[in-house]
């Protein structure tokens, strides 16, 4: 695989359920938006008297999970998958949180260890090593002045997409395309403003946290009714970012050691325009996403074609009543356009779906998730599929989860 990092541990729950795990100028934003039905519940805080700082809440969470999968090469010809190891488990997500939410001055501080897993991909373990940061996942201070704006300063979550990169934020365990080619935590500095039902968000930071300050998002929320809300996202390089840029690291690169040279040129100096729409009806949630990013040549940056990657998904939860299951799902379709590899293989096409059936009480839970990718095209002459031949088309992947949330 040589797609962006899927386990980098993207968007810390900034999305449009930013209510679970977000800041003062997150919690602004969620104040537009209904209650949902949800098929997972993050952690909730616990509330706690900060003295002189004032009313704090913590909350957290640690989960690991065991997997099967397809697709897997030999000790020879890895595949596209990259690995021989067709089973396993690993640490997903250790994370604790402090956030003061109230009053002028407001702060957030993430700490732990962090991945995510890409249908499509491999498992990985958590890190602590993918940010310039190292554990500190996100930190941040807000200014509240009035009720309905804010301005935060720090080490911030990503304004892009649907999906969380912490799973317990999400519906499912395996994420899309869509999700995998989008930012993560990058450094810099961001404002809400909400009016009536429209909340938006600017930020302008070092993007996929290369420490170069050139990179601005943005996010519009509008709050139809109780069952309806639109959310459009856009992204964008303002200038460029060039090959010796460090980006994301793993758990087998140290941030230190992984620089924009290596791969994702393409990634750094894009442009992005999305947007997502949850409609909700009892105990029912849908969200179709479509998305839309691509880069221009630069052949100082080794980007010599224009590419692109389209991605649209329809994500849908159910909770059984008031009992403890619910049942979560998404289906997707993707396609990658020129000479760069933004998922799977430069060219790539194809479709994948998850299913994730889940029991939660109280602060235990267990989850599982079975997906499948099927590739219409493999890509660009000469890429790999899945399989110890390389051509395989298909890569399943099932795995069991269980977590505490706090």
């Amino acid at each position: 695989m040589s797609f962006l990092n899927p386990n980098s541990g993207k968007k810390p729950g900034r999305q449009w359920l930013r209510a679970v795990m977000g800041s003062g100028v997150a919690l602004l934003a969620a104040q537009a938006l209904p209650p949902v039905a949800m098929a997972f519940n993050g952690p909730a805080n616990i509330k706690i008297d900060g003295g002189p700082l004032g009313p704090l809440e913590l909350s957290g969470g640690l989960d690991g999970y065991g997997y099967v999968l397809s697709g897997a090469g030999n000790s020879t010809n890895y595949g596209l998958l990259g690995t021989d190891k067709t089973n396993g488990a690993e640490l997903m997500n250790g994370l604790i949180q402090l956030q003061k939410a109230t009053g002028l001055v407001q702060f957030t501080i993430e700490v732990g260890s962090t991945t995510s897993i890409a249908l499509g991909g491999k498992p990985s373990q958590t890190s602590v090593q993918t940010f310039s940061t190292g554990p500190l996942y996100a930190g941040y201070v807000t200014l509240a002045p009035t009720s309905n704006f804010t301005v935060s300063v720090g080490q911030l979550g990503s304004q892009e997409g649907y999906e969380s990169g912490i799973d317990w934020n999400n519906t499912n365990v395996l994420t899309t395309d869509i999700f995998a080619v989008e930012n993560s935590q990058s450094r810099g500095v961001e404002a809400t403003y909400t009016a009536g039902p429209v909340s938006a968000t600017v930020e302008f930071g070092d993007g996929f946290d290369t420490g170069v300050w050139n990179f601005g998002q943005a996010l519009v929320t509008y709050t139809l009714n109780s069952n309806n809300v639109l959310n459009l996202f856009g992204a964008t390089n303002f200038g460029k970012t060039g090959l010796d840029a460090h980006i994301y690291g793993s758990a087998t690169t140290p941030y230190n050691q992984s620089f924009v040279g290596n791969y994702g040129a393409y990634y750094v100096n894009s442009t992005m325009i999305g947007g997502f729409y949850s409609y909700t009806t009892g105990n029912l949630n849908l969200v179709p996403e479509v998305q839309y990013v691509y880069a221009k040549p630069d052949t100082s940056l080794g980007l010599t074609k224009f590419s692109s990657n389209f991605g649209a998904a329809v994500f849908g939860n159910y909770q059984f009543g008031k009992s403890p299951y619910a049942l979560a799902g998404w289906v997707e379709y993707f396609s990658s356009n020129g000479p760069d590899n933004w998922f799977v293989n430069a060219g790539a096409k194809g479709f994948g779906i998850s299913i994730a059936p889940t029991w939660q009480k109280n602060d235990l839970f267990v989850r599982g998730d079975v997906g499948l990718l099927h590739l219409t095209t493999l890509g660009v002459p000469g890429s790999a599929g899945y399989g110890a031949n390389g051509t395989s088309r298909n890569q399943a992947t099932a795995l069991i989860e269980a977590g505490v949330l706090f």
